[in-house]
């Protein structure tokens, strides 16, 4: 099977579209959304009208469960914040009814998908470093975690009590290990590389590829401005922060 998983498009429908574009050329057998398609960008219901038309296997973010009042506005910074309010009210009822159908968590027989940790998925804490993830791979009954939400590509592995940093364009899966893998953002990139990132699993060749697409930055960032949205979330994906 090859999966192709992509994670927090957060609104920007350029980057989104560079992302599809590029997903369906592919000879992809299923799709896997990791959260936040909502959020800081300016193109929410434009973003869940081409997601609904993909069907993936859809996953909550903590910007889908704010944006449904399941997860408090107070766990957000004040940009944050005024994004979400803001594309909250973007959204009609059938926006919202869409969101509701969204898991904390999708699994298969050798992998597992949430939105930011095993632990406490509703919580959608962060997994930035190796001490962040212990805990993830003591709840870990399978090889691979895939997750978002930091907006960061990369991974972690685990064998013989040792947890290693991956950060490489692919990733060859050893049977004996146990992996954390973060697919970046679609939409906003924070790892200083500016260009969307997701996934794409082919588990026949126990490997996983991380894609970087370029993508028109300058609308996404128009669309920002003109929407009222604070400016540093526009200036933000010219940085790749």
């Amino acid at each position: 099977m090859k999966y192709g998983i992509f994670s927090d498009v957060h609104g920007n429908l350029p980057a989104l579209a560079a992302v599809v574009n590029f997903l369906n050329k592919e000879q992809i057998d299923k799709l896997i959304f990791l959260g936040d398609l909502i959020g800081y960008g300016g193109s929410p219901t434009e973003c869940i009208k081409i997601v609904k038309t993909l069907k993936p296997f859809l996953i909550a973010g903590n910007h889908e469960w704010g944006a449904l009042s399941k997860f408090g506005l107070g766990n957000f910074n004040a940009f944050a914040r005024d994004a979400l309010l803001w594309s909250r009210n973007q959204l009609d009822r059938d926006d919202f009814a869409y969101l509701e159908t969204f898991s904390l968590s999708y699994e298969e027989s050798n992998f597992v998908c949430v939105h930011g940790s095993l632990y406490k998925p509703q919580e959608f804490c962060y997994i930035h470093s190796s001490f962040d993830s212990e805990t993830s791979f003591s709840l870990l009954d399978r090889q691979i975690c895939f997750i978002g939400h930091t907006h960061r590509a990369g991974g972690f592995s685990f064998s013989n009590n040792k947890i290693e940093v991956l950060r490489t364009e692919a990733i060859r899966l050893d049977k004996d290990k146990q992996y954390i893998i973060n697919i970046g953002s679609v939409g906003q990139p924070r790892d200083r590389d500016n260009r969307s990132s997701f996934c794409v699993y082919d588990s026949k060749r126990a490997i996983v590829k991380f894609i970087r697409l370029e993508y028109n930055i300058k609308e996404a960032a128009d669309n920002i401005i003109a929407k009222g949205l604070p400016s540093i979330l526009a200036n933000r994906l010219f940085e790749g922060w």
